[in-house]
């Protein structure tokens, strides 16, 4: 076990609790041993250049591998293989936490995330996806005008702004845009920086719900192809095939796979709460066959077997997985099964596909779904062709 009886210079103290750190985190034997061989070298650095340890933060690491590269030293790792250090000497305390950087917009920034969720109540992924598009826009507008004054914003550079983004996105996409635009001049508006009410000038996007067919569904075989590729002997593969299974049997979204908490399977009544949208929160059954797949990959030695989430990541530094590994999991299994790619929303089509086939009507659909409106669900009454083309009327002056 490597130690301070090594030469770690200025760190040596702490490479006994970083090792530690670093196991607990899930990184593995090979990756600890280059990661403490690393803060050898920058103890010794720091030392021969007379920087205190609590002095360390970004900009010192950066001259040290520069001093590094600069010296001809090979295999010099990147900036981002020094963060779990500075992160363990923060979290211990040694390192100060990085201060902030001031800017107007920065702060502006701070005070509109603090009223998207106290104020208005948004989920955090919902507040991240705000704030960004409110920061660029924003920031775009400084750049231009070459000063941040955000009370000097007018309609013209509301619709460029909007028109730029509609050359780059779908009509979806952009619709998004408009909502994220809305809710930063509102509040700009309410704090009164702006003296108008400059969300009414954001013009709407063009596009008519139901107005076109949704994807060709995935059929059950492809289903059952994709399900059969993991490797369930595996705890990759344990994992993938739970979280498949979920989206597959019960139409989870990713999002919801990611917030499942081992507090919200209910084993005894055969339950499950979803954590789905605007907070929602709603008990489905929990089918026999999706229960033994949680079963098998729980029992696989995931870690930390103290986890409160559900699904893990499986590569250091172990913790929640994050929404967009779900679609990467689904992708990966359409390759494996020599199937076209698609992703996880597809199968929630698949299974309301077959709940129609099987007699079932869109407000059970809706349910096992968790649509809040029923006109959402109104679009898979679109994917039976057959039956609609049993209603359809004439058109006029031809003959069917």
């Amino acid at each position: 076990m490597s130690g301070p009886k090594r030469n770690d210079g200025q760190l040596g103290a702490h490479v006994i609790g970083y090792r530690a750190w670093l196991v607990e985190r899930g990184y593995t034997p090979g990756t600890i041993r280059n990661m403490l061989k690393e803060i050898g070298r920058i103890g010794r650095w720091l030392r021969a250049e007379g920087i205190m340890v609590a002095e360390l933060n970004e900009q010192v690491l950066g001259t040290y591998l520069s001093a590094r590269k600069g010296a001809g030293n090979r295999g010099v790792p990147g900036p981002r293989a020094l963060v779990p250090l500075l992160e363990f000497l923060r979290c211990s305390g040694v390192v100060p936490e990085a201060a902030p950087v001031a800017t107007a917009l920065g702060k502006l920034m701070d005070e509109y995330r603090s009223w998207m969720l106290q104020d208005r109540g948004l989920a955090p992924t919902t507040v991240l996806r705000y704030e960004n598009a409110a920061r660029r826009f924003l920031d775009e507008q400084c750049q231009r005008k070459g000063v941040f004054v955000p009370s000097a914003l007018t309609g013209v550079d509301i619709n460029e702004f909007l028109l730029r983004e509609c050359n780059r996105v779908s009509a979806g996409s952009a619709k998004g845009r408009v909502a994220e635009l809305r809710a930063v001049l509102r509040f700009l508006y309410l704090q009164g920086i702006t003296e108008l009410r400059l969300g009414s000038a954001v013009p709407p996007v063009g596009g008519w719900r139901l107005a076109t067919l949704p994807p060709a569904s995935v059929s059950v075989t492809d289903v059952q192809l994709l399900l059969d590729s993991f490797d369930r002997g595996t705890l990759l593969g344990a994992r993938d095939f739970a979280i498949s299974l979920l989206v597959a049997r019960l139409g989870l979204r990713s999002i919801e796979v990611a917030r499942l908490e081992l507090c919200d399977v209910d084993w005894r009544a055969g339950e499950l709460v979803v954590r789905g949208k605007a907070r929602r929160q709603d008990r489905m059954p929990l089918p026999a066959e999706v229960g033994e797949a949680l079963v098998a990959y729980l029992s696989c030695g995931r870690q930390p077997a103290n986890a409160t989430n559900v699904f893990l990541t499986c590569r250091a530094p172990r913790g929640p997985i994050r929404a967009d590994l779900v679609g990467d999991v689904i992708e990966r299994a359409c390759k494996r099964a020599g199937l076209p790619k698609f992703g996880p929303h597809r199968l929630r089509h698949a299974l309301a596909g077959e709940m129609l086939k099987h007699g079932a009507g869109l407000t059970a659909i809706g349910q096992v779904l968790r649509h809040q409106d029923l006109a959402t669900t109104a679009l898979y009454a679109k994917v039976d062709l057959d039956s609609l083309r049993k209603v359809a009327q004439p058109w006029p002056g031809t003959v069917r």
